[in-house]
Protein backbone atom coordinates (compact mmCIF):
# COMPACT_ATOMS: atom_id res chain seq x y z
CA UNK A 1 0.00 0.00 0.00
CA UNK A 2 1.55 3.48 -0.64
CA UNK A 3 1.08 5.91 2.03
CA UNK A 4 -2.20 7.27 2.28
CA UNK A 5 -2.85 8.20 -1.52
CA UNK A 6 -6.16 7.78 -2.76
CA UNK A 7 -7.51 7.15 -5.65
CA UNK A 8 -10.81 6.54 -7.45
CA UNK A 9 -13.26 3.52 -8.10
CA UNK A 10 -16.25 3.78 -9.94
CA UNK A 11 -18.95 1.40 -10.46
CA UNK A 12 -21.12 2.17 -13.68
CA UNK A 13 -24.19 0.38 -12.82
CA UNK A 14 -24.73 2.27 -9.62
CA UNK A 15 -23.14 5.79 -11.19
CA UNK A 16 -21.21 6.19 -8.24
CA UNK A 17 -17.40 7.17 -7.17
CA UNK A 18 -15.36 5.97 -4.38
CA UNK A 19 -11.76 7.41 -3.09
CA UNK A 20 -10.09 4.83 -1.62
CA UNK A 21 -6.59 4.10 -0.27
CA UNK A 22 -4.56 2.62 -3.77
CA UNK A 23 -3.33 -1.28 -2.95
CA UNK A 24 -1.27 -2.42 -5.82
CA UNK A 25 -2.23 -5.80 -4.23
CA UNK A 26 -5.46 -5.53 -4.24
CA UNK A 27 -6.73 -3.83 -7.77
CA UNK A 28 -10.29 -5.34 -7.91
CA UNK A 29 -12.55 -4.16 -5.90
CA UNK A 30 -16.20 -4.36 -5.35
CA UNK A 31 -19.12 -1.75 -5.01
CA UNK A 32 -20.36 -1.20 -1.53
CA UNK A 33 -23.89 -0.77 -2.55
CA UNK A 34 -24.29 -3.74 -5.89
CA UNK A 35 -20.99 -5.88 -4.83
CA UNK A 36 -20.10 -5.57 -8.71
CA UNK A 37 -16.81 -4.87 -9.55
CA UNK A 38 -15.26 -1.24 -9.68
CA UNK A 39 -13.22 0.34 -12.55
CA UNK A 40 -9.89 1.86 -11.09
CA UNK A 41 -10.65 6.05 -12.62
CA UNK A 42 -7.72 7.45 -11.09
CA UNK A 43 -6.64 9.93 -8.83
CA UNK A 44 -7.60 12.95 -10.61
CA UNK A 45 -11.18 11.93 -11.35
CA UNK A 46 -14.32 13.93 -11.31
CA UNK A 47 -17.20 12.07 -11.21
CA UNK A 48 -20.42 13.60 -13.06
CA UNK A 49 -23.70 13.68 -11.05
CA UNK A 50 -25.63 10.45 -10.81
CA UNK A 51 -28.37 12.46 -12.76
CA UNK A 52 -26.13 13.75 -15.50
CA UNK A 53 -27.05 10.69 -17.79
CA UNK A 54 -25.08 11.67 -21.03
CA UNK A 55 -21.73 12.44 -17.96
CA UNK A 56 -22.12 8.86 -17.18
CA UNK A 57 -22.60 7.39 -20.76
CA UNK A 58 -19.27 9.71 -22.33
CA UNK A 59 -17.86 8.31 -19.05
CA UNK A 60 -18.66 4.54 -19.56
CA UNK A 61 -17.07 4.60 -23.27
CA UNK A 62 -13.71 6.33 -21.60
CA UNK A 63 -13.40 3.85 -19.23
CA UNK A 64 -13.91 0.83 -21.48
CA UNK A 65 -11.65 2.37 -24.14
CA UNK A 66 -9.15 2.19 -21.14
CA UNK A 67 -8.75 5.84 -20.61
CA UNK A 68 -8.17 6.53 -17.16
CA UNK A 69 -7.66 9.87 -15.03
CA UNK A 70 -4.20 10.40 -13.47
CA UNK A 71 -2.32 13.10 -12.42
CA UNK A 72 0.38 14.13 -14.51
CA UNK A 73 3.49 16.38 -13.91
CA UNK A 74 1.78 19.30 -15.06
CA UNK A 75 -1.34 18.65 -12.85
CA UNK A 76 -4.49 16.90 -13.89
CA UNK A 77 -4.84 14.24 -16.59
CA UNK A 78 -5.36 16.07 -19.59
CA UNK A 79 -8.37 16.58 -22.08
CA UNK A 80 -11.28 14.48 -21.63
CA UNK A 81 -14.67 15.01 -23.78
CA UNK A 82 -17.80 15.76 -22.12
CA UNK A 83 -20.44 15.01 -24.72
CA UNK A 84 -21.14 12.40 -26.45
CA UNK A 85 -21.13 13.97 -29.34
CA UNK A 86 -17.17 15.29 -28.75
CA UNK A 87 -17.21 11.43 -28.14
CA UNK A 88 -18.96 10.02 -31.59
CA UNK A 89 -16.26 12.66 -33.32
CA UNK A 90 -13.22 11.15 -31.51
CA UNK A 91 -14.42 7.73 -32.35
CA UNK A 92 -14.85 8.38 -35.82
CA UNK A 93 -11.59 9.80 -36.42
CA UNK A 94 -10.20 6.48 -34.88
CA UNK A 95 -12.42 4.32 -37.33
CA UNK A 96 -11.15 6.63 -40.20
CA UNK A 97 -7.60 6.89 -39.07
CA UNK A 98 -6.90 3.37 -37.72
CA UNK A 99 -5.46 5.59 -34.39
CA UNK A 100 -6.25 3.46 -31.16
CA UNK A 101 -9.60 4.37 -29.67
CA UNK A 102 -8.01 5.76 -26.19
CA UNK A 103 -5.87 8.10 -27.82
CA UNK A 104 -8.52 9.70 -30.27
CA UNK A 105 -10.69 10.18 -27.12
CA UNK A 106 -7.75 11.85 -25.56
CA UNK A 107 -7.15 14.42 -28.12
CA UNK A 108 -7.81 17.95 -27.51
CA UNK A 109 -8.62 18.67 -30.82
CA UNK A 110 -8.73 16.39 -34.04
CA UNK A 111 -6.22 17.32 -37.29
Amino acid sequence: MTGHAKTSFVCLPCRASYKQPYDRERVQRGCPRCAEPMIHAGSAFAPPPRRDTEGWRVLSVLLHAGVRFHKSCCGGPGYRPRTLSEVRERLRYARRTGEPIARSLTRRELP
